[in-house]
């Protein structure tokens, strides 16, 4: 494919990822506009589409709630202005996963790096005119983090898109000079950098489908609680509906939340507060329907959830230890040990990551403190990981056969199954001259006879020679036709030769 098309696509799918997030924002907003339900201002709902798009992809907002609706509620002036930094993470997964899908297609098309930079590029000045047009009074944010954080959500995915699609098809540049070297390495030794990778990712989806298990059942569970807060909120359906979507772009947040419970640490849902599977203990909480599901106390079976992450640990473990090769019938300990603790390492540092993406303010005082501790999640699950990997790793190989058995038994087993056939010598004279044919047959082609013996099935049994005919027929230049069934002679030659010039009437003589 021709790189200017491939930065054209890459180009278009920036925008669609921009464009995508807002409009999910925007397009309800415009509903409500243009129904008149509670009289919304045209003018604001840009600023508003896109702070929301803002917090999506982790832009702190500071809110500043005006004299009016101070004075119409009854809040306390120090409350007046806050921040807003707990992110609805489903607008930067949406991002994420579209710029990784365009960085592995920009490597698979052979243009990584042209598709890498064409999409950064486009994604960096979509969310540069965002910043600066949606300027507003009453939810504002730092301009250069409001361009700097969503452009990173873009660059990184699709950079690590475009380096797992060259790796999977080649780039004849950097990443095969990296592959060769790795190939370099001891045999023990040269699959364990690839298999470290294929072990994070498998821990990381692990984990975030226990977390999302857990949040559906948490739901189940209690669900009567949030029912009734759905209908202590006293919202019509307009206001339910818009309840839902809130919540529903929370959802990402809230699976990293049960995650951070399943694992120990637990979660924060306030200054000095604590929901772990050891122990509860929460304040006041919002009338958000969602945080119904958080438990109000414990028991000493939600400790048993710690086998989880263990077991995500050991099915990594198995599935990695399947695919590790065997040096001479010998399985080295080290690679094994080496291969555990830095899928280990790096789930920690997907944990720490997790923590700091899901944390942060939900409003002003003791709301200001939500989420989980990046620190105590990362060794939790470090450390979980960790014991459910080695488990696996480090156990005998069961039902392997080492690679010098299989050699020995298939050193008896021969290349071919059927007989091998026998070279016939090749015979010049025959192939330039070809035995006389028996019987010539106008129409017929060559007699099977005529072809030299090398030209036949070398399994076919030679054919019987022939009767020698009856009467023998004059040859086509008028002279007697060879009576023998072996090649002409020298001399026979040269008496055609003679004999169809004499019939021709030109005395000049043949040259010998």
């Amino acid at each position: 494919m021709h790189r200017l098309l491939i930065a054209l696509l890459a180009a278009l799918d920036a925008v669609l990822a921009a464009a995508g997030g807002i409009a999910v924002v925007l397009a309800p907003l415009t509903l409500l506009w243009v129904f008149g339900l509670g009289d919304p201002d045209w003018s604001a709902l840009w600023p508003a589409s896109a702070a929301v798009w803002h917090l999506g992809h982790l832009v702190p907002l500071t809110v500043t709630l005006p004299d009016t609706y101070l004075a119409a509620t009854g809040i306390d002036p120090t409350f007046a202005s806050f921040t807003l930094s707990l992110a609805p993470l489903a607008f930067a997964a949406f991002t994420g996963l579209f710029a990784a899908r365009s960085g592995a297609r920009a490597a698979e098309a052979g243009a990584a790096l042209t598709g890498w930079l064409s999409g950064s590029l486009v994604f960096a000045g979509l969310a540069t005119l965002v910043a600066l047009s949606s300027t507003a009074a009453l939810v504002a944010s730092e301009t250069w983090v409001a361009i700097l954080l969503p452009s990173l959500i873009f660059v990184v995915p699709s950079f690590v898109g475009a380096v797992v699609g060259s790796w999977r098809v080649g780039d004849d540049g950097p990443i095969d000079a990296l592959r060769a070297r790795l190939d370099r390495l001891p045999h023990a030794w040269s699959e364990v950098p690839a298999l470290v990778v294929r072990g994070v990712a498998l821990t990381t989806l692990g984990l975030v489908a226990v977390g999302a298990v857990v949040v559906v059942a948490g739901l189940i569970a209690r669900s009567t609680q949030v029912i009734g807060l759905y209908q202590a909120s006293n919202a019509d359906g307009t206001g339910a509906t818009v309840i839902a979507l809130g919540q529903l772009v929370y959802l990402p947040t809230l699976v990293l939340w049960a995650l951070a419970f399943v694992a120990g640490p637990g979660f924060a849902l306030g200054t000095d507060t604590a929901v772990t599977p050891a122990a509860t203990q929460v304040g006041a909480l919002p009338g958000i329907p969602v945080l119904g599901a958080v438990p109000d106390s414990t028991s000493s079976w939600l400790l048993l959830l710690v086998l989880l992450p263990v077991g995500v640990g050991a099915l990594t473990g198995w599935i990695l230890r399947s695919r590790m090769p065997l040096t001479s019938g010998h399985d080295p300990l080290a690679p094994r040990l080496v291969l555990g603790i830095a899928v280990a390492v790096l789930t920690g540092g997907v944990g720490a990551l997790a923590a700091v993406f899901s944390s942060g303010a939900i409003g002003p005082g003791r709301l200001a403190e939500t989420g989980p501790q990046p620190g105590p999640l990362a060794l939790a699950l470090g450390l979980e990981t960790l014991l459910g990997l080695l488990i696996l790793l480090l156990s005998p190989r069961f039902g392997a056969e080492p690679a010098d058995h299989r050699a020995e038994a298939t050193r008896d087993i021969p290349e071919l199954s059927f007989a091998a056939r026998s070279h016939l010598p090749f015979d010049r004279d025959e192939h330039m001259t070809g035995p006389t044919p028996t019987a010539s047959v106008p129409g017929r082609g060559i007699a099977s006879e005529v072809w030299p013996s090398t030209y036949r099935d070398p399994d076919a049994v030679a054919p019987e020679p022939s009767a020698k005919p009856a009467s023998v027929p004059a040859d086509a230049t008028g002279g007697p036709a060879s009576t023998s069934d072996s090649a002409p002679t020298d001399d026979d030659v040269r008496a055609r030769i003679r004999a169809a010039w004499a019939a021709s009437g030109d005395d000049t003589q043949p040259r010998r």
